[in-house]
């Protein structure tokens, strides 16, 4: 699974005229944006309600969400959702996605591994997420774990250093000029996307992966508790 240093990018996949969340799912599901659809099983693209007042961006979809083509299925997903239930946050107001829309791995027998993605899949999966959210108007955007911190916020940010930190967004993003402007309707007209905070936190499998786990758990949580008191 060598590296696509050429990657296209998942620009051209997305279809000018899709005014729907739905609509650019089903247009992934075509995405030969990077490499990485030779392998995985599916895209696995965001789900979630658009007017979702807390969006969770991860990493890329596991073993388990390449199989079921759902974000947040596996493991780090369940653990996930308890961390959201006990910081307070209703799961019906959140929205669920990655950075990167195919599973990266390596095979070892018949185990399929995870691999972090490059950079040349978070840039070419990046158009995916802005195409998201453009129909998407949250309170709060949760950042879990350094693959979306460099999707969103550039590579020079660090989770480890400002973790649990209201940020705005889209002014906190590398590029904020990308999600400043929102469609309001299907001729294309465009206004200011209405203004976020953003906060970024670990990712829920960094707590399965902790020495410690309650002690990582309840980091999450803490986190997950800043962007519950700041919804509005």
């Amino acid at each position: 699974m060598a590296e696509t240093e050429n990657a296209p990018g998942a620009q051209e996949f997305i279809p000018p005229q899709a005014d729907t969340i739905e609509q650019l799912r089903d247009a992934a599901a075509g995405c030969r944006g990077c490499e990485l659809y030779r392998d995985a099983s599916q895209t696995v693209f965001g789900r979630g309600d658009e007017s979702a007042r807390v969006v969770l961006v991860g990493e890329q979809p596991g073993d388990m969400e390449d199989q079921k083509g759902l974000p947040f299925v596996g493991p780090a997903g369940r653990l996930l959702r308890k961390a959201v239930d006990d910081a307070g946050i209703d799961p019906g107001h959140i929205y669920l996605t990655n950075a990167v829309k195919h599973f990266r791995f390596e095979l070892r027998g018949k185990r399929r591994i995870h691999q972090t993605p490059d950079r040349v899949h978070i840039t070419a999966c990046r158009p995916w997420l802005v195409a998201e959210f453009a129909r998407l108007h949250p309170e709060i955007v949760v950042v879990l774990g350094a693959t979306a911190a460099k999707a969103l916020l550039g590579p020079t940010f660090r989770v480890t250093k400002q973790r649990g930190e209201l940020m705005p967004w889209p002014g906190a993003a590398q590029h904020p000029e990308d999600f400043a402007r929102v469609p309001v309707d299907s001729a294309g007209k465009l206004a200011d996307a209405p203004e976020a905070r953003l906060l970024a936190t670990i990712h829920p499998s960094a707590v399965l992966r902790a020495d410690n786990q309650d002690v990582a758990y309840d980091g999450l949580v803490k986190d997950l508790k800043v962007a519950a008191r700041a919804l509005r």
